[in-house]
């Protein structure tokens, strides 16, 4: 590691300063954690103007190049990996953190594989199955804003997939983008990885908050992403009351980019409720099949206006241009079955129940808990969630602290658990909220 004073950045503008010290990181001069000169030492290194060396470094931030500390300076970002959903080295601990569904209440796929079966499909024909397409219209088009004529339906490889390519059809690096915080893992790796400044719009028990979204738009965002039920990690589902809130901000915004990821759709307790008024000019509405169908089965369907799509399809072209028809025709079988359809009810039923039932353990026992919609409870905590963890891991529990979802790095340590229950017997749940209630005590 090179001392501040030997550090050779060079460049007379903010773009040629900045350029230079993300060449010094990427050679690895400047290791990650390593503190800059001072905004004045800089400007007085370099012989510039003050607010030079400030507007070299807030690019540098906004790309995730450095961060920020106030009066501690500023420091090359680190390079920590991001969290994965679905994924910890557990070893001999029970995993409570997963966020998986149960797999006994996923249907069976051998009917549908065999009804998959068909002529091979060629380059040139149309990218959704006919049939496929007609049900897909179906589920998408009553929830869609302004006329059904004009909305269009592209199919991707997950709903992260379809989020990706909607930002990077519509956004630039260092563009802003609304995100809800705590914020769903993919989320975060996709705002990182293209080089998005993500504003955290705060979450409560409703949703996205009205002065939340206010202040991300008067910040200049160019896209908004919000999950309109089961909100990951929170549970929370938006109120019709918050939904009509939410428009009447958007209102003033018809180009911003509107992605409402509703992901949970067929497994959800809660009604849908659209933050996208009928006179917005640039949204998306997507929905997977992964949650009831299975996480292996890669397919989602996305709605959105004519402009979008067409630029949806220039991100699909260099690449994938379409969903295995294989998946496509198993989707239909799927969704198409009696019996699968009335299994991914009492899915969705059961993991409610389970959750609600968890949630009046841990109440029981000292620690209020509300129970919102989706796989996991979110659980609040009367100290860092990291320390609770501790002492949980202690007791054979892997739990995710809510540190995870946070999207400043730099922000208070997180006072919530995220849990995965639903698939514990009585005897490991009632056992479970003991060492959870315990934990919270001793870490006070």
């Amino acid at each position: 590691m090179s001392n501040d004073d030997d550090l050779v950045i060079s460049g007379g503008t903010a773009v040629e300063i900045a350029d230079s010290v993300r060449a010094l990181v990427e050679r690895g001069e400047l290791d990650p954690g390593q503190s800059l000169p001072s905004v004045r030492a800089l400007a007085e290194q370099l012989q510039v103007n003050r607010n030079t060396a400030v507007a070299a470094y807030r690019n540098l931030a906004r790309s995730g190049v450095v961060v920020s500390q106030g009066r501690a300076g500023t420091r090359v970002a680190q390079r920590a990996p991001v969290a994965q959903e679905g994924f910890a080295a557990a070893g001999s601990l029970r995993d409570v953190g997963t966020g998986n569904p149960d797999p006994r209440l996923i249907p069976d796929l051998a009917p549908a594989l065999a009804a998959a079966a068909g002529r091979p499909v060629l380059y040139g024909e149309p990218v959704i199955d006919r049939d496929l397409e007609q049900w897909a219209r179906d589920w998408m088009t009553p929830d869609a804003p302004g006329d059904p004529a004009d909305v269009r339906l592209t199919l991707t490889s997950g709903a992260v997939d379809a989020v990706e390519r909607l930002l990077a059809q519509a956004l630039m690096r260092d563009d802003a983008v609304a995100l809800e915080d705590p914020c769903f893992l993919a989320s975060i790796h996709i705002a990182r990885l293209g080089g998005y400044r993500a504003v955290p719009v705060p979450v409560d028990a409703e949703g996205m908050t009205v002065e939340g979204l206010r202040s991300a738009l008067e910040q200049g965002v160019r896209a908004v992403v919000c999950t309109p039920r089961a909100q990951n990690p929170t549970g929370a589902s938006l109120s019709e009351q918050r939904a009509a809130q939410l428009r009447e901000v958007l209102d003033e915004h018809p180009y911003v980019l509107v992605i409402q990821d509703d992901y949970y759709s067929y497994l959800s307790q809660r009604p849908f409720h659209s933050i996208i008024g009928p006179g917005h000019r640039r949204w998306a509405l997507l929905r997977s099949v992964s949650k009831f169908v299975g996480p292996d089965m890669c397919l989602a369907v996305t709605a959105t206006d004519p402009d979008t799509a067409g630029r949806l399809a220039q991100r699909l072209s260099p690449g994938t241009t379409w969903v295995s028809h294989l998946l496509q025709r198993i989707t239909h079988a799927v969704m198409r079955d009696p019996d699968a359809l009335a299994l991914i009810d009492r899915a969705g039923a059961h993991y409610a129940e389970r959750n609600a039932s968890f949630a009046a353990r841990l109440a029981a026992l000292g620690l209020p808990v509300e129970a919102g919609d989706g796989m996991s409870l979110w659980v609040p905590v009367p100290a860092p969630a990291r320390e609770v963890a501790e002492r949980l891991m202690r007791r054979g529990w892997l739990v995710r602290t809510g540190d995870d979802f946070r999207l400043a790095p730099d922000a208070d340590l997180s006072r919530h658990l995220r849990l995965t229950v639903h698939d514990l017997s009585g005897e490991d749940a009632e056992a479970l909220a003991a060492d959870v209630a315990a934990a919270a005590r001793e870490a006070v």
